[in-house]
């Protein structure tokens, strides 16, 4: 089957970690079949995550009904979809991927629609397999982490062995503007830049603002470090995307006499860049982490509640602190302090 393949059709409709969990997904596609066509359909919110991939041809990207515009309605965003479905039918993908191990149902009701030769996908557990899977794997318990678990989708193709690094590339422009706001702040200083990402949408995974503060001072005094303050945007009370601007204000507050560099990131390709400007990042579980991951940083990460082993950053050095407790307010800033030395983030080349 592998020799016939000249077009392929990857499909991640889920978060932005998780999207960027299966960027290696591509570079190990392209690198098997450097001529062959390769797509991304996506959705709108996690389609910045592949934009300059050098491993994509092409990203489609359709809008979830919750994500759609303001005084975009229900009707547009279907209609939308439709057309895009249609045009993807026209382009006969030899093979289709169903990178994720959850409930494909969903999914596949897109594969109905645009056809492809071959089907690949995990089946779901506890289910007979879907008919419409013509390749139906299911997930080895010894692919523990989530990068490894859609990489072995794969192996029908002829692809196996360790998963790469995964990728993100920058915007040039905004990574470009993050580091000249950064020398004008810190007047060119030469201590390593931590990137300081604060939000995390469960509640166990929220390290208190008062140990961010306490942790900034200690590695400001000690190496020289600058910092890049980073959270989700907007109030904390909004229902549907509720943000952390008040705990970075009260952040800044406490942290006013040290180089700080804050960042309201309205978009994720904001974030990309400011984190790229970065040498290091300190954070808990989250989207975010993993595009610190994808750009080869290194990190301490707080986890509470969330399983480590399956969402740990993948391929760059790393410490994970996680409390018996799981909850991260349980986590000391001499344990992350400590983690930061083991990291080796004072010693960091400042890039």
């Amino acid at each position: 089957m592998a020799q016939e393949i000249h077009s392929i059709l990857v499909v991640r409709r889920d978060n932005i970690g998780d999207l960027i969990c299966t960027t290696p997904v591509f570079s190990a596609l392209r690198e098997r079949f450097p001529n062959a066509r390769i797509d991304a359909l996506v959705n709108s919110y996690n389609r910045p995550v592949l934009i300059g991939n050098p491993d994509i041809d092409h990203v489609y990207a359709y809008t979830k009904a919750k994500h759609r515009e303001v005084g975009e309605t229900l009707v547009g965003v279907h209609l939308r979809r439709l057309r895009l479905m249609l045009s993807l039918r026209a382009c006969r993908y030899d093979a289709m991927i169903l990178a994720n191990d959850g409930d494909t149902h969903r999914t596949l009701k897109l594969a109905r629609w645009i056809a492809p030769r071959q089907v690949i996908g995990y089946r779901n557990a506890n289910e007979p397999a879907d008919p419409r899977l013509d390749i139906a794997l299911q997930p080895d318990p010894a692919h523990r982490h989530a990068v490894a678990v859609s990489f072995a989708l794969l192996a029908p193709l002829g692809i196996t062995g360790t998963p790469p690094a995964m990728k993100l590339v920058p915007d040039a422009a905004l990574l470009r503007d993050v580091r000249t706001r950064l020398d004008a702040l810190s007047e060119k200083k030469t201590g390593p830049v931590v990137a300081i990402h604060i939000s995390a949408r469960k509640v166990p995974q929220r390290w208190p603002v008062e140990r961010f503060a306490a942790l900034m001072s200690a590695l400001h005094a000690q190496c020289g470090a600058r910092f890049v303050l980073l959270w989700a945007p907007g109030a904390s009370d909004n229902p549907t995307h509720p943000g952390d601007d008040a705990k970075a204000e009260a952040l800044m507050q406490a942290t006013r006499a040290l180089p700080v560099l804050a960042c309201r990131t309205e978009r994720l390709e904001a974030l990309i860049g400011a984190v790229a400007a970065c040498d290091a990042m300190i954070c808990s579980d989250g989207g975010a982490m993993h595009v610190g991951a994808a750009l080869g940083k290194p990190i301490v990460c707080f986890f509470g509640n969330s399983d480590a082993e399956r969402w740990h950053p993948w391929a760059v050095p790393h410490r994970v602190l996680q409390a018996p407790s799981q909850d991260v307010r349980d986590i000391t800033v001499d344990d992350a302090l400590s983690a930061c030395h083991a990291l080796g983030i004072e010693h960091l080349p400042q890039g």
